[in-house]
């Protein structure tokens, strides 16, 4: 077990392997889901993109759940074609909207416009079909101590940050990454009923010792918006 100082609240569950951990967080998330199916008729599910979901991806597609009632979406996506290699939604499609969960509904938000300033409004729409609050969220970090699209170069963190201004999205443009991006806001990802990180390798747990010892210092390392009761860590090497 990796000697983390975490926040009071905060459980880390570790695997050997990144597909048994995958495996885990499949099952936790599926748990979720099935409790919001059975109390409120519909659940919501962010995922994050890049490498480290695919297993779980995988594993979650093939549980049995009323798909057909459940939501879902990323946390966030780079502003490209669909078909292009670097979009999220091109790897939820083909990773997690299979088997079981062929029939979920996925929003998009990858809309229509040259910019993600110019599709926010068409975002925003899309998004207004979602199950809100989100009962189910999965994130990824960085090694910057980014998760979703809030990375700390971005001149638009701040708006993305800030409480209380009734968006769920935000155009991003980090200079650290090569393309231009959405996300959902702080606060509607700090809204979820759970959420969970999903980290690999020992890189990652030096990103999140980094995160635990200024929890405050939302803005230099977003990911510590998250490091309160109730986080669920899903850590493999």
């Amino acid at each position: 077990m990796p000697e983390l100082a975490l926040p009071r609240g905060v459980d880390l569950v570790v695997a050997d392997s990144a597909q048994e951990v995958a495996g885990r967080l499949a099952a936790a998330v599926a748990s979720e889901l099935e409790q919001a199916l059975a109390g409120r008729g519909r659940a919501s599910l962010a995922v994050s993109g890049g490498a480290t979901p695919r297993p779980f991806f995988e594993a979650l597609s093939r549980k049995a759940l009323d798909w057909h009632r459940v939501d879902v979406l990323l946390a966030d996506e780079r502003w490209v074609d669909v078909r292009d290699d670097a979009s999220n939604t091109r790897l939820v499609r083909a990773h997690l909207l299979q088997h079981q969960a062929a029939s979920a509904n996925y929003v998009s938000l990858k809309q229509s416009g040259d910019s993600p300033e110019a599709g926010l409004a068409a975002v925003e729409a899309a998004l207004a079909q979602v199950a809100w609050p989100l009962d189910m969220l999965v994130l990824g970090m960085g090694a910057d101590g980014h998760t979703a699209s809030l990375f700390p170069d971005a001149p638009e963190l701040p708006e993305a940050l800030a409480p209380g201004g009734g968006r769920r999205v935000c155009a991003v443009h980090p200079p650290s990454q090569r393309q231009a991006r959405v996300t959902l806001t702080l606060p509607v990802l700090v809204a979820a009923r759970s959420v969970a990180l999903h980290i690999r390798g020992e890189d990652k747990l030096d990103t999140l010792r980094a995160a635990c010892e200024h929890p405050g210092d939302i803005a230099s390392m977003p990911v510590r918006a998250f490091l309160k009761p109730g986080l669920r860590i899903f850590w493999s090497p």
